[in-house]
């Protein structure tokens, strides 16, 4: 992880976290399989920030991208890997779609303009990139992409990146659900913490 003293990473908006656009495309309800795989740097941030939304019933951090035998804590760290920390989200799809939990991702979950880092953590370990696990997800991906970088919202280009998905590997226990059971250590008050306040902040209508 970074040194803890760093600031927070900014978002790449020019906007408002609340003013980022809703997808235009999503996945209808009845087709929604109540799962998705992201990508946006440290899996502690990401896991704390998605266990907030109401509608979401588990987030699980792992590693996606690479293969089983570098699906681990050391080696994804090293940046030798094809891994990126990952969240598993399971949600409720009457109550959450997939394309509002991109927007939460794009929004205040992670800086998307930053390629392979986030702030002080540098790497493709830390990329950004969604793993869309069917046809639906992937037409709705590809079309907020598109439309979120010809909105404006944002001060650069996106460097998201569309990846398949080979398989998702459960991180180690300790990682879970890491920046409630630590909410004093320096990374998760300086970097995870503060993510988290802005999605309170910026989408009250979406809390549990």
């Amino acid at each position: 992880m970074a040194d803890p003293s760093c600031d927070l990473p900014g978002t790449g908006l020019r906007v408002p976290p609340a003013k980022v656009p809703d997808p235009a495309v999503d996945v209808p309800t009845a087709a929604d399989r109540g799962e998705a795989i992201l990508a946006g740097g440290c899996f502690w941030c990401t896991e704390a920030v998605y266990r907030q939304l109401a509608g979401v019933t588990d987030v699980v951090p792992g590693y996606a991208g690479g293969d089983a035998d570098t699906a681990n804590y050391k080696a994804v760290c090293s940046g030798e890997t094809a891994h990126a920390e990952a969240i598993r989200i399971l949600y409720d799809p009457m109550q959450l779609s997939y394309g509002q939990l991109l927007k939460v991702f794009f929004a205040v979950a992670h800086d998307p303009t930053q390629k392979d880092r986030q702030g002080n953590d540098v790497g493709p370990q830390y990329r950004s990139a969604l793993f869309p696990l069917d046809a639906g997800q992937e037409q709705v991906a590809r079309a907020y992409l598109a439309q979120l970088d010809a909105s404006g919202a944002f001060a650069a280009r996106l460097a998201t990146r569309i990846e398949p998905l080979e398989a998702f590997f459960v991180a180690e226990a300790y990682h879970h659900d890491y920046a409630a059971k630590n909410p004093g250590q320096p990374y998760i008050r300086f970097v995870s913490l503060p993510k988290v306040a802005k999605l309170v902040q910026a989408f009250p209508d979406k809390l549990r």
